[in-house]
């Protein structure tokens, strides 16, 4: 009965050492939820996302389209967030996304049925919205990374873009992260001057990816390799991610400040984010290597 009692009891910590990690692997991180007012980024181009996870409107004369929508929690957010800018969720016609992670997609169902408008994402992430997040290479078996799925009505491939009212974002697969991971690309007038801008997916590692490899991604490692290359070869001027950390939001505004337009003109911090990233890449394949 001991030993048995002991078994069941090992059994309980592991399981809840797995749930603590699938809880890490989907975020239980304030930030995610916590509440930042709307901001113009450039042009056509607003914030409309929480404190850290990134959500883009992106407007047009014959409608919007949203980039991202954070977790279901924040669907009710970001709906606040264009209305106080003076847009309406009625008008918004394309939803699209960096990749397919519950932290950037959780929202997409409520978002889908809020707005009605059209969800179009990279061709291999088609499956992982539609799986509800279970199709995941690496989280596909943790319940918490799970979300509501949502069904795809039209897919891109790599260069293809997602155009509305005049404005079109390129689409640049960048998968690592996720297999169909994207970047965005558009341009931008402003004040007679044109600024390219980047909705940067980089390629941060996840704990517990094997870069080397992994049973359902064995070609992650070439993958990786050419997204760092693709990134370091593109030219930017305005540099804007997946999270608001990643390319400093928070330092370079601050809720209050005037508009203005070069505010995230940032080449060298895109740059310095890629080389920093692909350092850590490079890192974990030789010590993965030498474990072999």
């Amino acid at each position: 009965m001991r030993l048995r009692s002991s078994i069941i009891t090992v059994i309980g910590c592991i399981a809840a050492i797995l749930l603590l990690q699938g809880r890490a692997a989907n975020g239980q991180n304030a930030d995610w939820t916590r509440p930042f007012p709307p901001v113009k980024i450039i042009g056509n181009i607003y914030w409309v996302g929480s404190y850290d996870l990134s959500t883009y409107l992106v407007t047009t004369p014959t409608g919007h389209i949203l980039v991202n929508t954070g977790v279901g929690a924040t669907a009710q957010q970001i709906k606040a967030s264009v209305e106080q800018l003076g847009f309406k969720m009625a008008d918004v016609k394309i939803l699209t996304a960096t990749h397919g992670h519950w932290d950037h997609v959780a929202g997409m169902a409520a978002l889908k049925k809020m707005t009605g408008a059209a969800l179009v994402v990279s061709e291999p992430e088609k499956e992982l919205l539609e799986s509800g997040g279970k199709s995941d290479f690496r989280f596909g078996s943790v319940e918490s990374s799970w979300f509501e799925p949502v069904k795809v009505d039209r897919t891109f491939k790599d260069g293809e873009t997602v155009s509305l009212g005049g404005t079109a974002l390129t689409a640049h697969r960048h998968p690592g992260h996720t297999k169909g991971a994207t970047s965005f690309t558009t341009e931008v007038r402003e004040n007679g001057k044109t600024y390219r801008v980047v909705i940067a997916n980089l390629g941060s590692i996840n704990p517990g990816v094997t870069v080397t490899g992994m049973p359902a991604y064995p070609g992650i490692q070439q993958d990786y390799a050419r997204t760092f290359a693709a990134q370091k070869a593109m030219t930017i001027d305005v540099f804007l991610a997946s999270h608001a950390a990643q390319f400093g939001l928070h330092e370079k505004y601050k809720p209050g400040d005037a508009y203005n337009p070069d505010r995230f003109v940032d080449p060298k911090g895109f740059m310095d984010a890629v080389a920093r990233l692909e350092k850590a890449f490079l890192d974990q394949v030789l010590k993965e290597l030498a474990a072999k």
